[in-house]
């Protein structure tokens, strides 16, 4: 786990400088709502028909998304709904509102029974090599990070990256990622900051790449220490799929993870992975998550959790988003009450270069041993991530970001 690399709350600089994308001048964006309710809908897939280029909807189902010549039409899709594929007619249209209808799974030719979790979760690990990329790749990648002192924001941090993957068939010592652009803002209220350390940062979209990192969680031995359940199907992006529940059944030196995999039904590629660790010990969730903290400060862990989405394209399966969330509590001695914290780091991608990657520099790469701090300056520039895809600040996060500029 300590190969997650650091998330700081205050950080250190590191910034290289790679080329810029061509010029994204057609320029979309909206709202993606469920079809029946009217409640928004978060972490939609947002995808440029017949390109790479993609994106999510944000906490608020708000999305933004660009490209180089004006689409024929942009598909989204999502977990438990029908996808939906809207036509485009104009260089730049705002507003366009998205509505998906929930869609329900027949299994009509499968027979679940109590046996079925491990048999398909083991196929679906033996089947890696077939169903995610067999050759080295290149990613353009948005990733944010953000802090958060109970409700106020006191920390942001974005960038542009790219990252390098080898095949699936190798581990992840080779995969590196790279600082293309990114910009900070922290709180200049030193009461709002606490130089901690959690787990987390750019890197994250290596290690949580639990298909590829198979030793995080995918490991057969590992998952003997689970118990696991057939959960009630979905459907994701018109295909039905498997739903498996872990939980921990045998005790551990060390916090496991309650989660649930989500498998493709006809190929058995691994589509979704959500995971929370295990809270009951917080010794053992503490040695997880923190890598260091002040003098004097007791440490509470409340939650840790992962969301990994897969997406496959032409018969090969990619990683598209990872998402991690850190709360966790700071006693202070002669302190009545104790201060929570919540930090979360993001990671979409937003393009991918056909055929082979070329590698990232072990000089241009990001270590997980760093933390992104990146240049201040022309945060307020509308015009920072012009020639970027983004995932869009949701309302709260602009209403945090506007309070710390006017400090």
């Amino acid at each position: 786990m300590k190969r997650l690399g650091l998330f700081w709350i205050m950080a250190i600089m590191c910034l290289c400088t790679m080329a810029q994308d061509e010029s994204l001048r057609f320029v979309y964006s909206g709202q993606v709502k469920d079809a029946h309710s009217g409640k928004p809908l978060q972490y939609v897939n947002v995808l440029i028909s017949n390109t790479n280029i993609a994106t999510v909807t944000n906490q608020d189902g708000e999305f933004t998304i660009k490209a180089p010549k004006r689409p024929q039409n942009i598909l989204f899709t999502h977990v438990g709904y029908k996808p939906q594929r809207i036509p485009i007619d104009g260089d730049h249209v705002e507003g366009l509102k998205i509505r998906l209808v929930p869609s329900t799974v027949i299994l009509d030719d499968v027979i679940v029974t109590v046996d079925d979790p491990k048999a398909i979760l083991y196929s679906a690990i033996d089947k890696i090599p077939d169903n995610f990329s067999r050759h080295s790749e290149r990613f353009r990648c948005f990733y944010r990070e953000t802090a958060q002192k109970r409700q106020k924001y006191i920390y942001l941090s974005e960038a542009v990256t790219d990252m390098y993957k080898t095949s699936y068939t190798k581990g992840v010592e080779m995969d590196r990622v790279a600082i293309v652009k990114g910009r900070r803002l922290l709180s200049a209220n030193r009461k709002d900051t606490l130089s901690m350390k959690v787990l987390g940062g750019p890197t994250q979209a290596v290690v949580l790449d639990i298909v590829k990192n198979s030793e995080f969680l995918l490991d057969k031995k590992e998952l003997d220490l689970y118990s696991l359940k057939m959960e009630d199907p979905v459907n994701i992006d018109n295909k039905a799929q498997f739903v498996i529940s872990i939980e921990p059944h045998l005790t551990v030196p060390y916090a496991q993870f309650y989660g649930k995999f989500y498998i493709d039904r006809q190929t058995l590629s691994f589509t979704r992975i959500e995971l929370s660790l295990d809270m009951r010990d917080r010794d053992k969730a503490t040695q997880v998550m923190l890598v260091k903290k002040p003098a004097g400060v007791k440490f509470r862990p409340r939650e840790m959790s992962f969301l990994i989405n897969y997406r496959m394209e032409n018969g090969t399966t990619r990683i598209s988003y990872v998402r991690s969330t850190f709360r966790f509590n700071c006693d202070w001695k002669k302190r009545f009450f104790a201060t929570s914290f919540t930090a979360v780091n993001e990671m979409v991608i937003t393009d991918r270069e056909d055929g082979m990657g070329k590698p990232i520099a072990k000089k241009d790469a990001f270590s997980n041993k760093e933390s992104l701090y990146d240049m201040t300056y022309n945060f307020d520039d509308p015009d920072f991530w012009k020639d970027y895809n983004i995932i869009e600040p949701t309302e709260s996060l602009e209403h945090g970001i506007g309070k710390l500029l006017k400090r």
